[in-house]
């Protein structure tokens, strides 16, 4: 059987690289990739692909805005692909067919498409009600307090009330777990929107703690601003972080 195969993905570079991944696959048949939502809703209705490589966070129209502008009884099988672990999330708990999580390998497209060819070969009755479902988690709603972080050959789930601190660094952000750290790419204002509603809040332009950890706030041996942790971490603080931070806590009080 041959897989007809479409890549959507807004960045060209992405949309190379799945190319050439999926060139090592002998039954796949590649069509012309699309770099937005709409030009997938119609090449997904001229062309039927049997699978689609579908990116999540795209401007205008996402992936889960395709699958629903094409329908559930038209589109095919789906594996989304994505470097925003809040969308895997949503997939994953929607029992999406699969999804990639950005950086991914030729062993981990491999799978992917081994889980579409043993789909496909099912019922087809099935794909439909898991992308009804997936239309269902995703709808507008408030954010999972969970994100997805890739170790290795495994995915870990991380919960809010688990993460001591974020901190930029670099295209990643680097999330401070106990003794342990992670990275993941995102941004510190993508963290500090999602976070806040969790207790988080900014001591520095390039850091976010929770507030939940905070033991006291100290001074440093130049009299810099010190936030100091339950765990003993002392992170260094600015001036206008931490008086936004006391004047928001007296109102408050």
């Amino acid at each position: 059987m041959t897989l007809a195969t479409l890549i959507v993905d807004d960045e060209p570079m992405a949309r190379k690289r799945l190319q050439r991944l999926l060139k090592t696959e002998p039954d796949v048949r590649l069509l012309p990739s699309c770099a937005d939502g709409r030009s997938a809703v119609a090449a997904i209705e001229e062309h039927r692909p049997d699978v689609v490589f579908l990116d999540v966070q795209m401007p205008e129209m996402n992936g889960f805005e395709v699958v629903a502008a094409v329908g559930v009884k038209r589109m095919p099988a789906v594996i989304f692909v994505t470097a925003y672990d809040k969308f895997a999330l949503q997939a994953f708990e929607a029992q999406a067919l699969d999804y990639l999580l950005k950086p991914f390998g030729v062993e981990r497209v491999h799978t992917a498409l081994e889980r579409a060819r043993r789909f496909l070969a099912g019922n087809p009755r099935a794909l439909e009600r898991q992308l009804a479902g997936l239309l269902r988690v995703t709808a507008p709603m408030h954010e999972s307090a969970s994100v997805l972080v890739k170790k290795r050959d495994r995915v870990l789930v991380l919960r809010a009330r688990e993460i001591d601190f974020i901190e930029a660094f670099g295209d990643y952000v680097r999330l401070h777990v106990g003794a342990h750290s992670h990275l993941l790419r995102a941004t510190l204002a993508e963290m500090e929107r999602r976070f806040t509603p969790e207790g988080f809040v900014r001591i520095h332009r390039s850091r976010l703690v929770n507030w939940e950890r905070v033991r006291e706030f100290s001074e440093g041996p130049e009299r810099d601003p010190l936030v100091v942790l339950k765990s003993g971490a002392r992170l260094a603080a600015s001036q206008g972080c931490i008086k936004d931070l006391m004047q928001r806590l007296n109102s408050n009080g």
